[in-house]
């Protein structure tokens, strides 16, 4: 993408009035547990934590249908599951924008978003938006890592997937470098980073 186009993008994403940065919200969720969860898929089937009991831990990420930001990452979506699901990881895409606010981020168009991007991954519906508020999520894309401890869910990463959106080859990729050091019983080295993207507006 030449300079031109990266400038036109950036002018329109920071034009949108839901987009943030994570550290709006600075308060750390990295050591706390999260608790099982049953949300519906695309393919109209009800997904929880509690179908994989034989995993290590989960990528979460809160992610929508019309965010610039969360747009350029479908294909890195499908590779960390693609890589990470056959040790154990799988990953999970979750959208708890509000509908009421956002109408194209209705469950048909969940499901149509699903298929034009050939996800290969779970993406599901927290329409009452209890899931993201456990999380603490902010934005989309916002990602999380939690890991098995002891029968509970631990967040041992939130922020960002990588530094990158527009160039992945040139990206610092965060989440597989968490996930690689977990697999190594390692403690996560950079557990927060900052994430871009549109604010998910809670309703209260």
């Amino acid at each position: 993408m030449n300079t031109i186009k990266i400038i036109s993008y950036l002018l329109l994403v920071l034009s949108l009035n839901d987009f943030s940065f994570s550290n709006d919200n600075p308060k750390s969720v990295i050591g706390n547990t999260v608790t099982d969860f049953t949300l519906k898929n695309t393919d109209s089937q009800d997904i929880s934590l509690s179908d994989f009991p034989d995993v290590k831990g989960f990528v979460i990420v809160f992610t929508c249908n019309h965010c610039p930001f969360a747009k350029l990452y479908p294909q890195r979506l499908n590779e960390l599951n693609t890589k990470y699901q056959a040790l154990d990881i799988p990953l999970l895409a979750v959208n708890s924008m509000d509908t009421l606010m956002y109408e194209e981020e209705g469950f048909e168009i969940m499901q149509t978003k699903s298929a034009s991007e050939s996800f290969n991954f779970p993406y599901l519906q927290d329409g009452s938006q209890i899931v993201g508020k456990d999380f603490g999520a902010a934005l989309t894309p916002h990602a999380y890592i939690i890991w098995k401890e002891n029968d509970n869910w631990v967040i041992k990463y939130s922020g960002a997937i990588d530094d990158n959106g527009q160039h992945p080859e040139l990206a610092t990729p965060f989440i597989a470098n968490a996930l690689d050091e977990l697999l190594q019983s390692k403690p996560v080295s950079k557990s927060e980073t900052q994430s871009i993207g549109c604010k998910i507006y809670f309703r209260k």
